[in-house]
């Protein structure tokens, strides 16, 4: 089975495409996890990657689509794979088509894990840590025992990462939307996309994915 898993930051996909991976017995294969491999391997594509990368550049869709392409003919892709990242662009979206006719496969489902930008934001900007020794906590999901003191070490003292303010939370999320609904509309041209309500628990949303699986 060849799936891609769409979705914005904090729609639940590193836990879904985790299932996914375990229960289909297919590699779940991000954008990092392809560009540290191929690094790490030394490959001609995963040293132009690391080049664009040392000096904090993006990696242009030229070297991306072609990672993908190697990645995707190793052994363990062969029976299917879970795509999760990439594509990001409609001109990724065609390369992956290309690369996937050149061997005579298809894409079989296109899960898009949707969740209302307002749900998005509670619990991307929920995530706080203490300052004393870096317990993570959440708002909402983990919040303190006792308000305001630390479970493990008894301060009072918290902070937010800047990439958890609810600025820079909602600049991700708007920038991510705009690619994911082009990606979707184009799926949609091809009957690929299903829909799945990402409000529900993990375990819910699981259960509905394995069912359009099915």
């Amino acid at each position: 089975m060849n799936l891609i898993l769409l979705g914005l930051p904090g729609a639940g996909k590193g836990t879904q495409a985790s299932l996914i991976s375990d229960k289909y017995n297919i590699p779940h294969i991000s954008t990092g996890d392809m560009f540290r491999a191929a690094m790490k391997n030394k490959t001609a594509l995963g040293l132009k990657a690391k080049k664009y990368m040392d000096e904090g550049e993006l990696v242009p869709d030229s070297v991306t689509n072609g990672i993908v392409k190697e990645r995707l003919q190793l052994d363990d892709a062969k029976r299917g794979f879970l795509l999760d990242g990439y594509p990001r662009t409609l001109n990724q979206a065609q390369a992956l088509q290309q690369a996937l006719s050149s061997s005579n496969r298809r894409l079989d489902h296109v899960l898009y894990i949707k969740v209302p930008k307002g749900i998005l934001m509670e619990r991307l900007t929920g995530r706080f840590m203490c300052s004393n020794c870096g317990a993570t906590y959440h708002k909402v999901a983990n919040p303190p025992k006792v308000e305001g003191t630390c479970d493990k070490c008894g301060s009072h003292d918290f902070y937010q990462r800047e990439d958890d303010k609810p600025e820079t939370v909602e600049k991700r999320i708007n920038v991510n939307e705009e690619q994911t609904e082009k990606l979707a509309k184009h799926y949609s041209d091809f009957n690929l996309v299903r829909e799945i309500d990402g409000e529900q628990s993990p375990k819910k949303v699981f259960q509905d994915i394995v069912d359009q699986l099915n």
